[in-house]
């Protein structure tokens, strides 16, 4: 992979220039905490009696300890490391690999320093320290510079480890909890502190190889949280977040305080269910197969989606419809077709659901679980997919006295990464919001939701004689009579028949207001026509926000969009798929269909439409459930009179 024009490389000589020094830390150095407490002895297992110790590198490099004068709280790396086997003489291969990649880490941190004192002047401030020829004046300054290369050194050696270690890692999951040794006074004593607690946490935690490389993997996560959290408010890293770094021997790209772990794909166990097994629900079927191959337009490179810069992307989704019309096959279908495309370009791919399980009686908990959902499926190096199945179940309602805190949790959760002052949307992923109920939603995360996807199920006498004839299955000799199969389900068609029903709302509070407006001005074919229908829609609906309108805006540029990427292009990758960005925007831009008035009325109605119904129902429900309570108060205060006659 060539270097973009943001990138600037970072040289595999300067990289290898500095194993020698990465050894000797690996091997042994001394360090006395300063915030954390040591929990466990310094000292690795010793070997077996009879067994030689191999030869020590023992390091020239000024400043650096190894064994050969080790205190007892000398740090021993490699000891550590092998020890985690029970003491097999032998190194195994995936030991071999941890220290490989811890080296290969540090030698990396310590380049990324060499390159941040040049560019930012440290280089020169140090060498003037050292003679002590440092200005007064430039002292903060220095303090500054030091601190800030502390922060760029121990998160690029972080980020390192654990994108090299990912490929190696297998199910084994390691909660280590957050880097505390986190030191900035200066670049050796950062390496100090989180080489000493990498120590400490294989200690505890590293009973077998799988649990050991779990383990510094884990480690490394927690302090690039820690630096980037830092580096929000840390001054002169600019020399260092201004530029990508590109190692190519690594395929590594280093962007300031961003991870770069290496993605993997995530193993699907589903039933995935072709298009046609889904019946009915024309729109949402179109829209979700129209949305799995938006998502392969993805470039890994410059990190973005065409469809996302050109405003014609779908971030996020809420389907909803009764039980059983077909909200479970929707997901199986566009999983399916996602993790078809992605195996054919060879991209990782991310599915996961948030779930009710999710929900954890410890405080803070839920929220952790829904964020690190979250994360997962916005991960830039992979294609993600992610699902809230029943989330009227899973997200508390504000104000709600039946919403737990753990419900509460998610979410503020979901409404912070969906429309958050931080969301960025690149165009790698999109979350789909599903409910049986979805007037039970909050009403701001259900806004969050930036298109709607009715699934109503079959709807046709052809729709029931088709998922009849399909869930029979092949195992009968019943003829089929006079029916085309599945000809009813053919896209193109249905759709177009199902947008055009959308030229007139559907539901009655929503045609009411309609009507009287269309009476008022006419035929609504200006701006300010379609701007005076949407006023007396929020009259009639205080709910109905500005936020409303831009889903709305956002579901016309969709339509603008309103084109399928040909087949070919996604059997073939060459074709669109490995194109470089600007070229796949030209092909995008190619296919774009002008904005009518017919689009903009059929959205305004699609979307107010389903805000009437949430409305209708939420409202019906209230007053069945006040009903009840009236006739349970009723009958109380009846039997209590009568037993006290």
């Amino acid at each position: 992979m060539s270097l973009t024009s943001d990138q600037m490389e970072l040289r595999e000589d300067d990289i290898r220039a500095h194993y020698d020094a990465a050894a000797a830390l690996l091997d042994g150095f001394d360090h006395t905490p300063r915030i954390a407490k040591a929990r466990t002895p310094a000292k690795a297992e010793q070997r077996s009696s009879g067994i030689a110790p191999r030869r020590r590198f023992r390091s020239t490099t000024p400043g650096l300890v190894t064994r050969s004068t080790a205190r007892p709280e000398g740090v021993h790396l490699i000891e550590r490391i092998e020890a985690a086997d029970g003491g097999d003489p032998l190194t195994s291969p995936l030991q071999a690999t941890v220290m490989h990649s811890l080296r290969r880490a540090l030698a990396i941190a310590l380049a990324m320093g060499e390159q941040f004192c040049d560019a930012s002047g440290l280089g020169d401030l140090k060498r003037a320290n050292l003679s002590g020829a440092l200005a007064a004046d430039r002292k903060s300054e220095f303090g500054d510079l030091l601190s800030a290369e502390a922060l760029v050194v121990a998160h690029v050696w972080a980020n390192a480890v654990a994108f090299l270690l990912a490929p190696h890692l297998g199910e084994t999951q390691v909660e280590t909890g957050e880097a505390e040794e986190f030191l900035t006074d200066n670049a050796q004593l950062a390496l100090h502190g989180a080489l000493w607690e990498v120590d400490q946490k294989l200690a505890l935690y590293a009973q077998d190889d799988a649990q050991m490389a779990a383990t510094v993997a884990a480690y490394g996560e927690q302090v690039m949280e820690k630096a980037a959290l830092r580096a929000q408010t840390a001054p002169r890293l600019v020399p260092f977040t201004g530029a990508a770094w590109r190692i190519e021997a690594d395929d590594l790209t280093l962007r300031g305080f961003e991870p770069a772990t290496k993605a993997k794909s995530t193993t699907l166990t589903m039933t995935f269910k072709k298009p046609h097994e889904v019946v009915g629900n024309h729109i949402a079927k179109y829209q979700a197969m129209r949305l799995a191959k938006m998502l392969m337009a993805y470039d890994f490179d410059r990190r973005m989606n065409p469809f996302a810069e050109l405003g014609g992307f779908i971030f996020t989704f809420m389907g909803d419809g009764k039980p059983g019309t077909g909200k479970t096959t929707l997901i199986q279908m566009m999983a399916g077709l996602i993790n078809e495309y992605c195996k054919v370009a060879g991209y990782p791919f991310r599915y996961q659901n948030l779930s009710t399980e999710n929900i954890d009686s410890y405080q803070g908990k839920s929220g952790q679980n829904a964020k690190a959902f979250i994360n997962t499926i916005l991960d830039p190096a992979a294609i993600g997919f992610g699902t809230i199945d029943d989330i009227d179940q899973l997200a508390g309602k504000r104000g709600d006295r039946q919403s737990s805190a753990g419900q509460l949790e998610i979410t503020a959760v979901l409404m912070e990464s969906f429309a958050g002052a931080n969301t960025v949307v690149r165009g790698n992923c999109t979350f789909g919001m599903f409910s049986n109920y979805p007037e039970n939603v909050d009403d701001a995360l259900r806004q969050r939701a930036g298109a709607r996807f009715l699934v109503d199920g079959p709807q046709t006498r052809e729709d029931y004689i088709d998922i009849l004839n399909l869930l029979m299955g092949r195992n009968h000799d019943i003829p089929l009579g006079e029916h085309d199969a599945y000809a009813a389900q053919e896209i193109k068609k249905a759709v177009a028949r199902s947008f055009a029903a959308h030229s007139r709302p559907q539901e009655a509070g929503l045609m009411a207001v309609f009507d009287r407006v269309h009476d008022q001005i006419g035929d609504l074919d200006t701006i300010a026509k379609l701007g005076t229908y949407l006023k007396a829609i929020q009259d009639a609906d205080d709910r109905f926000t500005g936020r409303a309108i831009k889903n709305i805006t956002d579901a016309v540029k969709v339509r603008a969009m309103d084109f399928e990427l040909p087949d070919a292009w996604m059997e073939n990758p060459e074709l669109f798929l490995f194109r470089d960005y600007d070229t796949k925007m030209a092909m995008i831009s190619e296919l774009r269909v002008p904005i009518t008035v017919e689009m903009v009325i059929q959205e305004i109605n699609r979307y107010a439409d389903s805000e009437f119904r949430y409305a209708d129902k939420s409202d019906e429900v209230a007053i069945e459930s006040m009903v009840r309570d009236f006739g349970r108060q009723a009958e109380a205060k009846r039997r209590y009179l009568g037993s006290t006659s």
